[in-house]
């Protein structure tokens, strides 16, 4: 087991702010299922609308600020990697599909040569 340093909500308003974001997604869903008769565009709407509120009371939380945090963190490290050209893709791509068809057929002599040699040496089929 290693040593690492699990976060958790300490704080209890933290935790009635999570709890009541949870209670407002549960609304959500529980709305879009009771206004079955109502057009979809209004249903999407109240869960999706839902899902707007429990973020906003979440990011009032510090687990929210920190989850905010690591996202603008990521994608500042996102920004940062030198992804490869198109012709390096390509490339790569390429080799990997030659080292798949090369290893299917290894695998298919291999099994052929254990087939021949289990069924028609050591017992006689065939």
């Amino acid at each position: 087991m290693s040593n690492s340093n699990v976060e958790t909500v300490t704080s209890s308003t933290d935790r009635v702010k999570l709890g009541l974001a949870v209670l407002v997604i549960v609304a959500g869903i529980v709305g879009y299922s009771m206004l079955e008769d109502q057009p979809t565009i209004a249903r999407v709407g109240v869960f999706i609308g839902s899902l707007v509120v429990a973020a906003v009371i979440a990011w009032f939380s510090e687990p929210g600020r920190r989850t905010l945090s690591f996202g603008r963190d990521s994608y500042n490290e996102v920004k940062r990697v030198v992804w490869p050209t198109r012709k390096e893709s390509i490339q790569m791509t390429g080799i990997v599909f030659v080292f798949v068809i090369v290893m299917g057929l290894l695998l298919w002599v291999v099994d052929k040569g254990l087939e021949w040699v289990i069924y028609g040496l050591l017992l006689g089929w065939k």
